[in-house]
């Protein structure tokens, strides 16, 4: 048999790499190979125990820090919730109107812009003022000198919270202001825009910790005339502003207004506020008017003709209207340290009949320019053109003429159609001496026919002079001549003398006769650019054909000398 197919015994392969034989024990494993299973499993037994009981001592340790925890957080959540109820039972105590008074402080306002005027009567406009609320004094946290411990570390705990807060939005409803005397009488409605308002505990004494703010408002006045009047006038004889501000709903949130961090949690909703408030005339700086009762005496308001003082009026021509400028100054009652801008403001001046209960006659539309209100006088630029006039306005507009002329006021009514059913009645004030209208009144060419009434032809000359600041243009077409005859130069007159009979008493000296003619004269007029010292200048010239001569009494001597020179 070849030798390749003999058995291979176990010696023919080396036992490389391998110890001698142990020797069998009572742990020897029958088989071989089961000795290295056996320790793995044993080993994985201890692993697995071990880890348990470190996951075991692992969650009860950290149910230990949870319980702890929880209890440290319920002990603090109460703590702090005992806190703030003990300082919200403090804020409670307190009502709005306690606020307003003793927390709430305004400096100013430091500036009021009147931006516009509606024709509904609405004033739209931003007051810029300093203001800050004292949360110390609301929540009882402001220190005081007698403060125990236990009070001290409860205040400063307050201080600190205000302190985080920083500052809240304020948002009102639509604000009523009613009359403190007669809640019965609304005398406006304000609206606001949301105001951010600091909050300070333990403040200093200056205003160095109020916030500056600019506010939108917007005043909606009542349009009952006689129950303002009625409240300025009662308030001028107390010397106050009495007046009650009643809100429908306020509603204040911590942080600004469109701040979404935690101080929005502090939310307080209020309903039917109401707060007493009160402005003493005196302390508005109103100044002192001579002649006139201050503030508080029993006297009453001072009319609108004692505040107002219209200083310099012209009125001139154009090609279509009669254009209207005029300056006044008027008492400023607001205080010197408000700076006040006005809008344009329009009206309306009338004239009244005398006697009559006609409804008056618009003559005038006119409006105010926008300025800055200073101080103590505001001076208002007035311009305006004169309303188209009706055969019916001539008789009133005839009367005005003649008493401004005779250097008599008139009686004008101003209305406003920005508020209705407010019409305010003054005095136009006349010029200063008064006006010589009719000037240089001259007969050339004179002709005198004798008879049983001596009878007088030529040309009428005389010269009108406007008062100064009106310029207009004049077109004189027909004349009625009146007028006395001197025998020289007419001597000067103190004011106009009246035309219609009687004649006046005294007579003048050198005055011999009169003229009056039976009817209207045509004239002619032209403008004297030459002579324009004052108002408009005129020459009117009119011939006179056989118009009477009247001789005055007890001057038939004087008359008999004027014959004889014109004959001579």
């Amino acid at each position: 048999m070849d030798s390749s197919l003999n058995p291979i015994s176990p010696q023919d392969f080396p036992d490389k790499g391998k110890g001698r034989a142990e020797n069998p024990t009572e742990r020897t494993p029958l088989l071989e190979g089961q000795s290295s299973s056996s320790t793995l499993v044993l080993n994985d037994d201890e692993n697995a125990t071990s880890r348990a009981e470190s996951n075991r001592q692992l969650r009860s340790r950290l149910a230990k820090v949870f319980l702890v925890s929880l209890c440290l957080c319920i002990v603090a959540f109460a703590f702090l919730a005992m806190l703030a109820w003990s300082y919200a039972s403090e804020v409670s105590r307190l009502s709005p109107d306690d606020v307003v008074r003793d927390a709430l402080v305004i400096q100013g306002p430091d500036r009021v812009d009147v931006h516009k005027i509606t024709w509904s009567g609405e004033i739209w406009l931003t007051v810029n003022a300093r203001l800050g609320v004292d949360a110390g004094i609301v929540a009882g946290v402001n220190s005081k000198p007698r403060d125990t411990v236990v009070s001290r570390w409860w205040k400063a705990c307050g201080r600190w919270g205000i302190q985080l807060l920083d500052r809240v939005t304020l948002t009102l409803s639509t604000i009523t202001i009613t009359s403190r005397s007669d809640p019965s009488i609304i005398l406006a409605s304000v609206s606001t825009s949301p105001m951010v308002v600091s909050l300070a505990a333990d403040p200093p004494t200056d205003a160095s910790w109020l916030t500056p703010v600019s506010i939108p408002v917007v005043i909606r006045p009542n349009n009952d005339t006689s129950a303002w009047i009625q409240f300025i006038r009662q308030s001028w004889r107390r010397g106050s502003i009495d007046v009650q501000a009643n809100v429908g709903r306020a509603v204040v949130h911590g942080g600004s207004e469109n701040e979404k961090t935690w101080r929005t949690w502090f939310y307080q909703k209020m309903s039917d506020v109401k707060t007493s408030i009160r402005f003493q005339i005196h302390a508005l700086s109103v100044p002192p008017i001579p002649g006139l009762p201050a503030p508080g005496d029993k006297d009453s308001l001072p009319s609108v003709h004692d505040l107002v003082t219209l200083t310099t009026f012209h009125i001139a021509s154009t090609s279509n209207n009669l254009n209207i400028r005029a300056f006044a100054t008027v008492i400023n009652p607001v205080p010197p340290k408000v700076n006040t801008t006005a809008p344009s403001i329009p009206f309306i001046v009338s004239l009244p009949y005398t006697n009559s209960s006609r409804p008056p006659i618009p003559v005038a539309s006119v409006s105010t320019t926008s300025s800055v209100l200073t101080h103590p006088n505001i001076t208002l630029e007035i311009l305006g053109t004169v309303l188209p006039l009706s055969n019916n306005a001539v008789p009133v507009l005839s009367s005005f003429l003649s008493q401004y002329l005779s250097g008599q006021p008139n009686t004008i009514l101003i209305s406003t159609p920005l508020i209705s059913n407010l019409t305010i009645q003054t005095s136009f004030p006349p010029p200063n001496p008064p006006p010589r209208i009719l000037r240089n009144v001259t007969i050339k060419d004179m002709k005198i026919k004798p008879g049983t009434t001596f009878l007088a032809s030529g040309t009428i000359f005389a010269c009108i002079v406007l008062p100064k600041g009106i310029d207009v243009d004049l077109f004189v077409s027909r004349v009625f001549p009146d007028v006395l005859v001197f025998d020289g130069d007419v001597p000067d007159t103190n004011g106009p003398q009246p035309i219609p009979p009687p004649l006046p008493d005294p007579l003048p000296e050198g005055a011999f006769g009169r003229i009056r003619a039976n009817n209207w004269l045509k004239a002619i007029s032209a403008r004297n650019t030459s002579d324009e010292e004052e108002g408009a200048s005129y020459v009117v010239t009119a011939k006179i054909v056989d118009v009477p001569i009247e001789v005055l009494p007890g001057r038939q001597k004087e008359f008999s000398n004027f014959v004889g020179k014109v004959r001579s």
